[in-house]
């Protein structure tokens, strides 16, 4: 099993500056392309402090400038906002000067703060439709003269400019939760990118079963890879693992109010929760965290990845999006290369 970082720029409050949270970003990055990670993915976010991220192709050219044998991908694309010969152009043009790097995740999106500014008026279904009509037809784009007449997009014969350098084309990754989403992706020969976000291992099981049934569904298509995305944290010791428990507690107390998309929003920043407020909120809790989520000593860590691996995982991005501060991320980043990637290096 293969492991990958997962980040973005995070800004929770309005001391932090964007500049400073930017080359934070690039050291993480920097750190995972030394330690021999196999990819980083950073994803799609619209006027959102916390998560910055309005094209995630600008940070990957960046990044292959500053790296040298990671994969670069989205994680992910939010499918209604492109039209299909935006995203097969820039996503070709990305492949072009990364070198072949690029591995482009799509997803229907999620929060409706972002539906009702770039297309009012979606909801997750329509979202949903649109990605199964886009990610077609970029793959016919990549082929070159194609016409296409859809319900969401309609164009006459086009061909993306530039192609992509690998081929017949990038890896695509679907972002996938439900059965249909499952389906389509093995349907159209997509690898599958998901994540059970706060809840328990029970979750990450149904997950593969889902992905295992849209196999034996299309069992004439080949098997893809599925990956996993989880929030991590490598710790010390046990005061330094109730810590990160608390702060991840924290960063899905905000992740439900941006969700809920009913709090006040000013500058790009949600109104801060109160410690009663996040203290209320038992999904989230610390205890919960510690539990759901990977967060322990290296040895912990480990078995619990093995066990992934064991039910099929191809991938295991670390989930590094947290609240907490760069020295606490970068330790614990730096933690899992030297202390938890060693036992799957044979794997990889």
């Amino acid at each position: 099993m293969k492991c990958s970082l997962f980040v973005h720029m995070e800004r929770i409050a309005e001391h932090e500056v964007q500049r400073d949270l930017y080359q934070q970003f690039i050291a993480l990055c920097e750190i995972a392309d030394a330690g021999g990670m196999h990819a980083i993915w950073a994803g799609e976010h619209h006027g959102m402090n916390f998560t910055i991220a309005p094209n995630p192709f600008l940070n990957l050219v960046d990044l292959a400038r500053r790296t040298r044998n990671v994969r670069l991908g989205t994680g992910t694309v939010i499918a209604p906002f492109w039209h299909p010969i935006k995203l097969a152009g820039e996503a070709a043009m990305t492949d072009l000067i990364t070198d072949g790097r690029l591995e482009l995740g799509v997803a229907r999106g999620a929060y409706s703060f972002e539906y009702e500014r770039l297309l009012p008026g979606i909801d997750p279904m329509g979202a949903g439709l649109r990605m199964r009509e886009l990610i077609p037809a970029v793959k016919k784009l990549w082929v070159g003269d194609y016409a296409h007449e859809g319900e969401f997009w309609q164009f006459p014969s086009t061909t993306s400019a530039p192609k992509p350098v690998q081929q017949p084309h990038p890896p695509i990754w679907v972002a996938a939760r439900d059965p249909n989403s499952h389906e389509f992706a093995v349907a159209n020969g997509c690898n599958v990118q998901c994540t059970p976000l706060w809840m328990d291992d029970a979750e990450v099981e149904s997950l593969m079963d889902r992905f295992n049934d849209a196999c034996a569904k299309h069992e004439d298509m080949p098997r893809p890879k599925i990956m996993l995305l989880r929030h991590t944290y490598v710790g010390d010791s046990e005061a330094d693992i109730e810590q990160a428990s608390r702060e991840i507690s924290r960063f899905y107390c905000y992740f439900g109010a941006w969700f809920k998309n009913q709090r006040p929003i000013r500058q790009g920043l949600i109104d801060p929760l109160s410690d009663e407020e996040i203290a209320a909120v038992e999904m989230y809790s610390a205890a919960n965290m510690r539990a759901n989520n990977v967060i322990g000593e290296a040895d912990e860590v480990i078995g619990r990845l093995k066990a992934y691996q064991a039910l099929g995982y191809d991938e295991y991005a670390f989930w590094i999006d947290s609240g907490m501060s760069f020295e606490r991320k970068k330790a614990s980043l730096e933690r899992f290369i030297h202390k938890v990637m060693p036992a799957f290096a044979e794997a990889a």
